[in-house]
């Protein structure tokens, strides 16, 4: 290896212990006012068409130093399945949770995010004492929380929330592919793709898309005649 790279691999390597460094900062906070067993929770599948909303809970005593660790929406999908071994592997609790597709329709995609993650929160093994969310406030959390904004890009729990929820989710959405195939769920994990709005328009919604939703509520109507393309 030629002086410089190893020059350049160096300056490479302190600045994402750096910025590993930093995005800790709430955490570490959080311990100095003396709580050990720090949570982060977030969720996946807010904007999606159809499934569910999943949400995670990752609780650490310590910190997470995985090298790439950010925002789920930062992250190459292989890279995500890594992290999400390294982060089940060094946390001290984790747990998913989910709300249905029924349930988004009956309580709005807000509500049934947060349901999501209080049941996330609900199965952890190790209950956190202090929370970090991402910019929502859970009401039946009753220790101290902080909802911050851009979370998952700012708190290395919330992060790592959001690729084991990320993580679980997707395949979840491969899954569902299996089983019903014309919407090419796999390729767009529900997400409103060309792709997937030109098989509403000629299937009309599944049983697992949210009617909730402007963009499938007007496939069905569609679908039944009500309205025209």
């Amino acid at each position: 290896m030629s002086p410089e790279k190893s020059a350049r691999d160096f300056v490479r390597a302190d600045r994402e212990h750096r910025r590993l460094l930093s995005l800790h900062a709430f955490e570490d906070a959080a311990r100095a006012r003396g709580y050990v067993y720090v949570g982060g929770v977030d969720e996946a599948g807010r904007g999606p068409l159809a499934g569910p909303v999943v949400a995670a809970c990752v609780v650490a005593s310590g910190r997470l130093m995985l090298r790439g660790l950010n925002d789920s929406k930062q992250v190459r999908p292989e890279r995500r399945e890594e992290l999400a071994e390294g982060i089940r592997a060094l946390c001290a609790a984790w747990a998913i949770g989910s709300a249905s597709v029924d349930e988004i329709d009956r309580l709005n995609i807000y509500w049934a995010s947060v349901l999501a993650m209080e049941r996330a929160i609900a199965g952890v093994t190790v209950a956190p004492e202090y929370l970090i969310t991402d910019a929502v406030r859970i009401p039946s959390f009753a220790s101290p929380q902080e909802p911050l904004i851009k979370g998952d890009a700012r708190s290395a729990v919330v992060a790592a929330a959001s690729i084991l929820a990320k993580v679980h989710r997707d395949r979840l959405l491969v899954e569902l592919d299996t089983v019903e195939p014309r919407y090419g769920f796999a390729a767009h994990k529900g997400y409103a793709t060309p792709q997937h709005l030109e098989a509403l328009r000629m299937h009309g919604p599944s049983i697992y898309h949210r009617l909730g939703f402007r963009r499938v509520r007007d496939a069905q109507l569609v679908l039944e005649g009500v309205v025209r393309d």
